[in-house]
């Protein structure tokens, strides 16, 4: 594990900040690191305002988008909605429709089968349309590389607004208007946003024509906040102010679906990281297990009751779910074994008997195991499908392009992408593969980092420190929580490995200056307790945490890293 500590900050300008909030000189620097250099900006870093969100015209092609929705409205014309089968297409879809049927009754959702029509639009979803009388289909989270798609719905007489954040291929699909920040020719301020904000944005639009304000939508914001959870895209700008008032929204008066699902667990208040594991992985296993529709119906679900069913449902589900990424993921291993390749620069994995829908949770599990770019591959219909994951600072959308002369079709972003192949194409593309990383991969990025934002006496944590670092949430990409690290420090003798398979380890730290003990967690750090356990002084990087035990709360470190001082 390398350790890397940011860069000093300016001392004047992190003076001059602690002067005028009335904060340690520590939590100024948190700030700086952050871009925030004055009262002001961090007045609007540590209160969001839907008031900064930006102009939903300013993106590229929304006035077209608007004024071809009202006239479907005015024609009465039969809307789908299109979207794709993860969180970030089915909240999208639930977001879009849920406003859309608000204004005309002729809407309809479609998610495509993730096995028979795999990701994105697909021929079989146009036929749909064709067959029951839609002449606009509005599709999210997907479509910026669908040429021939939208082509083909043209021929059939059917109109598409695309509404995607995914990086545009050379050409751009013909539809009445493409929505995508990450377009070329797009001035949107803000490039970063999933496909639930692209969708948002065009809700915040219609509004607008409608003389509504942004505060008739925050109904809407609970879905916003769990795609930006669960799809990891930088928590700033834009996203920073949906993420944090949509959370408000889901612990205060989430719809009925989202309710649904929190009923189910033991939680006053969900952060981002829960939302990312207890709200999203649900949402999921819906699309992954049965089909995305299950999603979208309990997220348009107005019956508590009949929410509460459906989630049951989907749990079953994510149980299912579960149960499959573990065998897979141990079938995965021993094959990397079996084969000789847990010394290769990349990890390409198959089985056509493995399930498509966990595959990219399966790619996942293998980078904490052997840390490299990794793809997982199984069968779907006549050819082979993958879904690819990478390391810190690895363009894995970019080795894929380098690639390209092998792959059917792919999509995606910088750390995760999905991808078809023949099955004759597989072991070239593989080889090929593991060529690009090899020769683009450098050295450092092939261990684990931990990016730690500075150094610490243990001493200065305490209610107040913690209660300010908390309101630097929420959490997420280019806004993690800080990581601090701490010298001089020991075990009092008592640590211990914990959990039910002892993988877990817990101190009781010693500071060697002041002789205070903090209590301090790592999970999957039981192999280090012999090295705490010699009585040697070490260092530490940790996140600090409330621990909730028998009623009572306290403060703990959260350990991530231990090395010799």
């Amino acid at each position: 594990m390398r350790w890397k500590i940011k860069p000093e900050t300016d001392s004047l300008i992190t003076t001059n900040l602690a002067k005028e909030l009335g904060i340690e000189y520590t939590l100024a620097k948190l700030l700086v690191q952050r871009g925030i250099h004055s009262f002001n900006e961090a007045k609007a870093f540590f209160r969001p305002s839907l008031d900064n969100l930006h102009n939903p015209f300013l993106m590229k092609d929304m006035d077209v988008a608007v004024a071809r929705i009202e006239t479907a409205i005015k024609a009465n014309e039969n809307i789908l909605v299109y979207g794709d089968y993860d969180v970030d297409g089915t909240t999208s879809v639930s977001l879009l429709y849920s406003y859309l049927k608000t204004l005309h009754p002729q809407i309809a959702t479609y998610i495509p089968d993730r096995y028979e029509e795999g990701y994105g639009i697909s021929f079989q979803g146009i036929n749909f349309a064709e067959d029951n009388n839609f002449s606009l289909i509005i599709a999210l989270d997907c479509g910026i590389k669908a040429i021939d798609k939208v082509n083909y719905a043209k021929e059939k007489g059917i109109d598409f607004i695309i509404c995607d954040h995914h990086r545009p291929g050379n050409e751009i699909p013909a539809a009445i208007a493409v929505l995508d920040p990450k377009r070329s020719d797009c001035d949107y301020p803000y490039k970063e946003l999933c496909g639930c904000g692209v969708g948002f944005k065009l809700i915040q639009a219609l509004a607008s024509k409608r003389g509504e304000t942004i505060e008739n939508l925050i109904p809407y914001l609970d879905l916003v906040a769990t795609a930006i959870a669960a799809d990891i895209v930088p928590i700033t700008g834009e996203n920073r102010i949906l993420a944090y008032v949509g959370l408000q929204v889901i612990n205060s008066n989430p719809r009925t679906g989202i309710k649904a699902m929190i009923h189910q667990i033991d939680k006053k208040a969900l952060t981002i990281t829960d939302v990312v594991f207890i709200i999203a992985p649900r949402i999921n296993a819906a699309g992954r297990i049965k089909h995305g529709n299950y999603a979208v119906e309990l997220l348009t679900e107005t019956d508590f009751d009949t929410a509460v069913k459906f989630a049951l449902e989907i749990e079953k589900n994510n149980t299912e779910r579960k149960d499959l990424d573990k065998i897979i993921t141990i079938e995965a291993l021993q094959q990397l074994e079996e084969n000789n390749e847990t010394e290769n620069f990349s990890t390409v994995v198959f089985s056509e008997t493995w399930h498509k829908g966990v595959i990219g949770i399966v790619a996942s599990r293998l980078i904490e195991t052997y840390y490299k770019p990794t793809l997982v591959f199984t069968k779907s219909g006549d050819k082979l499908a993958a879904s690819a994951r990478s390391v810190k600072g690895f363009d894995v959308y970019e080795a894929l392009e380098q690639c390209s002369e092998f792959i059917e079709q792919f999509g995606g972003h910088k750390y995760a992408a999905g991808l078809t192949l023949t099955v004759e194409n597989y072991p070239k593309f593989k080889a090929k593969f593991e060529e690009v990383v090899k020769n683009t991969l450098p050295e450092e990025l092939r261990t684990p980092e931990i990016s730690i934002d500075t150094e610490i006496s243990l001493s200065e944590i305490n209610p107040k420190f913690y209660r300010i670092i908390n309101q630097l949430a929420p959490f997420g990409p280019q806004n993690l929580k800080p990581v601090f690290t701490a010298g001089g420090l020991r075990d009092n003798g008592y640590g211990k490995k914990v959990g039910s398979d002892q993988t877990h380890l817990k101190l009781c730290i010693i500071d060697g200056v002041h002789q205070q003990t903090y209590n301090a967690i790592g999970f999957s750090m039981g192999d280090k307790h012999e090295f705490t356990s010699n009585g040697n002084s070490f260092k530490a990087a940790f996140t600090i945490d409330e621990n909730h035990w028998n009623g009572n709360t306290s403060l703990q470190l959260v350990l991530k890293d231990l090395q010799e001082d």
